[in-house]
């Protein structure tokens, strides 16, 4: 048998009170009580069947995400985290987190989820202004933010993450800003802070040519000031639209930018895993059929893979490490790529240490133009 090692494991809860506007997710809204019930048993069937696969792992970070997780009732939610700890082998110090939106959640379902093993809670607010809410199609307030947060910060819930977004219909710098000192006054352990991004199978990808978004260069001094003030407000920027309290970046999602394995369940999850990247089919009512479709399963390529790792690991704001690099791939990473980002040193969008190289924070603006510049990954 051969060593064991860590694994992170995503699950997909598809279903919303309502569906935003700006949202391309698999997720359905107005769930019956009976639908929800079918799909919790459907996914615990899905983690029971894919268990002996990852009997060799220890699973030391679990994300419930979706969708809106705790639309489910507290009893289905507490049978899917049930079935987890029955299935697989969960680390005691396995950072498990679900995704909730405020007026989803209460004291008591907090307190469940916290003699169920969940230990962080991830909260969508967006923006503390109505008019933006609106104009995103949520339905809460920022009063239900803050009451949903006091609930879980009573619960015992120490490691809070909020979601926050610019670019939003007829915001402004300052309008962002204030959202940002908003949300800090209320101390959550971690800020992910988004840019909106219009897809095109949405409501908002509909009607684009009718949408009033901050400009280009609007969107930008956003992005910059407010990495200025979450830093000012004790959040160290560690990814491209991720900031953290000390010790609270999100062991998950690191997961996903070192390119370490992790298993995806439920319509639309996707896993990397012992060299293969598939992913499930969007089709909710064959999942509930007991009918987990691959849409597609991929050998990943070692080029292809050193690419996807520098990737995603220049979306850290420590960048690609040389040590690290050279213990993955074997090879220097200065040799394969240091010549191309060497030539943005001078535009001040790249920085080289000892350690290894960066995106400054405004080549973090631009850094998928010079990513898709400097890596191929053919067509």
């Amino acid at each position: 048998m051969r060593n064991r090692s860590t694994l992170g494991l995503y699950l997909h809860i598809p279903f919303c009170r309502s569906k935003c506007l700006y949202c391309d997710f698999c997720s359905f809204p107005h769930p019956s009580k009976e639908r929800l019930g079918v799909y919790t048993n459907a996914l615990c069937r899905d983690l029971s069947d894919q268990a002996n696969t990852a009997q060799t792992y220890t699973v030391d970070t679990v994300y419930i995400g979706g969708g809106t997780p705790t639309v489910l009732p507290i009893e289905q939610l507490l049978l899917i985290l049930s079935e987890l700890h029955k299935q697989y082998r969960i680390a005691p110090d396995a950072e498990i987190t679900v995704e909730c939106n405020p007026a989803t959640g209460s004291r008591s379902y907090f307190e469940a989820l916290r003699r169920g093993g969940v230990n962080r809670l991830s909260i969508g607010l967006q923006s503390t202004h109505r008019k933006e809410l609106r104009a995103l199609g949520r339905l809460h307030s920022f009063e239900d933010f803050e009451a949903t947060l006091k609930d879980a910060r009573t619960a015992g819930f120490q490691n809070i993450s909020a979601d926050v977004m610019s670019g939003i219909p007829h915001q402004t710098t300052e309008s962002y800003l204030e959202t940002l000192k908003r949300l800090c006054d209320l101390a959550p352990e971690h800020i992910s802070a988004y840019s909106l991004i219009v897809e095109e199978n949405t409501p908002f990808g509909r009607m684009s040519d009718r949408l009033v978004l901050p400009d280009e260069d609007a969107a930008r001094e956003m992005y910059l000031q407010g990495i200025e003030f979450l830093a000012h407000m004790g959040y160290r920027q560690y990814e491209i639209s991720n900031f953290a309290k000390g010790g609270f970046e999100s062991r998950h999602n690191i997961k996903y930018w070192n390119c370490d394995p992790f298993l995806g369940f439920g319509p639309a999850a996707y896993s990397d895993f012992e060299g293969y990247r598939f992913g499930n089919s969007r089709d909710l009512e064959g999942y509930l059929r007991g009918e987990k479709i691959l849409e597609e399963r991929e050998k990943i390529s070692f080029e292809e893979r050193k690419n996807e790792y520098v990737m995603l690991r220049m979306r850290m704001r420590d960048g690609v490490r040389f040590d690290a690099y050279r213990e993955r791939f074997g090879e220097g990473f200065e040799e394969a790529y240091g010549k191309a980002l060497s030539a943005y040193i001078g535009q001040g969008l790249v920085t080289r240490t000892e350690q290894g190289y960066a995106f400054t924070p405004t080549g973090m603006c631009v850094s998928n133009g010079i990513l898709a510049e400097i890596l191929d990954f053919g067509e």
